[in-house]
């Protein structure tokens, strides 16, 4: 199943680049953000440091670094690579930037030789999950307890689309 194509943004001038590591304390900041069990600085060095394809999203033309927009991060193994967080800045939400960053990261697990992408997200995370299925992503199961939870855990949706 392919991806359906959105209409490019009206935005500001925009460019992606790989993750470094002077980019994680912007990165964190965005992580601190949006999510109540953020990822850890070690979490994204471990990241980095494995070789994982990792971006990010900026405003401005490239070589400027200008305010982080979104970034994400994938482990490419064999032919099949894993979303392991795609996150988009609480200022910039809602502007198709998700989007852009998935398609983004589609396209370098492509060109990696990855052939399918998998992903968790939490049940509760509705605009995530909507964002995935409106791309392609089917729901191919459940991890039980998956995720951290105020008073417990929560399981993960478990989704997939074929690259």
């Amino acid at each position: 199943m392919s991806a359906v194509a959105l209409p490019p943004l009206a935005s500001p001038a925009e460019h992606f680049a790989p993750m470094l590591a002077r980019d994680l304390d912007d990165v964190l900041r965005i992580e601190d953000r949006v999510y109540p069990f953020p990822w850890t600085r070690g979490n994204f060095q471990d990241a980095l440091s494995a070789g994982y394809s990792s971006w990010t999203l900026r405003q401005g033309e490239r070589g400027v670094r200008g305010d982080m927009i979104a970034y994400a991060v994938v482990m490419i193994a064999v032919d099949e690579a894993h979303l392991l967080n795609l996150s988009v800045s609480h200022d910039w939400q809602r502007g198709g930037y998700g989007w852009r960053m998935l398609e983004w990261m589609a396209q370098q697990s492509r060109d990696h030789g990855a052939h399918s992408m998998l992903l968790e997200v939490r049940p509760s995370n509705l605009p995530a999950q909507q964002l995935y299925e409106r791309y392609g992503f089917d729901r191919i199961g459940v991890r039980r307890g998956y995720y951290p939870a105020h008073g417990g855990r929560e399981d993960a949706v478990v989704m997939r689309i074929a690259l």
